[in-house]
């Protein structure tokens, strides 16, 4: 796999338009991560270093070629003195992929401050490193995911609500040393939000594995956090039928405070197969 450095590079290549890389891949279509964090990355090229994203909301409109680069157009919305608003598009053969939408905030605002704790959850170096799955008959998921340690809390060591629908937690780092600059972390955490979301939805039906794709995203940005040290994924999802899901995350760093919250709905549809084309662009 690439490193996240390499993948989050973009080429800028006219006034507010930019090109992502194509990189090896083992998965039939783009991960929806990879075109969110290059989008961010494009957005992030056209504010000044006096802003930083606080949030973003994206939708996954086709299948993305791993085989070819997409190009991420960049709408300049509005530039105020406090907030900057962006609209990013990316392309691949003419067609939109993927749209985004993202607002910066001036860095030295300053308001009221609370957050809800951390829920528990075993530290994350007593559970098992995946890495240890990824050999030849490893799926595709978790070969293309070699660079980042995930480890998911077990059941048996869940604390868990009766009013959550079904619950997930899972331990998640990027396992190489990344830069300081804070915008590196928050766009590898943009590619890194995508994973194992979705996948909380199937928690209460143990056994289904129905067609699953990433519809839309969206994200919110607290705290400054390193992707390179732990952060704990605490994952619901209140609500699944008529073939969607709704997924929600909080990310807490390991000291317990909470540095993003995102929200997913995907496809859950189960009674019909994954197009046989490994590139198929279908209307979902």
């Amino acid at each position: 796999m690439a490193d996240i450095e390499d993948i989050l590079r973009v080429e800028r290549i006219e006034t507010d338009i930019y090109r992502g890389g194509a990189f090896e891949s083992y998965l039939r279509r783009t991960f929806g991560g990879q075109v969110a964090g290059q989008a961010l990355v494009s957005a992030t090229q056209t504010v000044g270093e006096e802003f930083a994203v606080h949030s973003l909301h994206g939708y996954f409109l086709r299948p993305g070629n791993p085989d070819i680069p997409a190009v991420f157009l960049v709408d300049r919305i509005r530039d105020g003195r406090s907030f900057v608003t962006r609209r990013v598009t990316g392309i691949q053969d003419g067609e939109a992929i993927f749209m985004m939408s993202a607002s910066f905030h001036v860095t030295q605002d300053e308001g009221i401050e609370h957050q809800d704790r951390m829920p528990p959850a075993p530290d994350p170096e007593t559970l098992p490193d995946r890495i240890e799955e990824y050999g030849d008959d490893a799926n595709a998921v978790l070969k293309e995911w070699a660079n980042f340690d995930l480890r998911v809390v077990p059941p048996d060591q869940m604390v868990t609500s009766d009013y959550f629908a079904a619950q997930q937690r899972v331990w998640f780092r990027y396992r190489k040393p990344l830069p300081d600059d804070q915008s590196i972390h928050v766009c590898t955490l943009a590619y890194m939000s995508d994973m194992t979301l979705l996948g909380s939805s199937k928690v209460p039906h143990p056994g289904v594995e129905p067609q699953a794709a990433s519809l839309d995203h969206a994200m919110w940005f607290m705290r400054p956090f390193r992707a390179d040290d732990w952060l704990l994924y605490d994952q619901t999802s209140p609500s699944a039928g008529a073939g969607r899901a709704l997924t929600q995350g909080r990310i807490f760093d390991r000291n317990g405070r909470m540095v993003a919250a995102v929200t997913q709905e995907g496809l859950s549809r189960t009674g019909r197969l994954m197009p046989a084309d490994q590139h198929a662009r279908t209307d979902r």
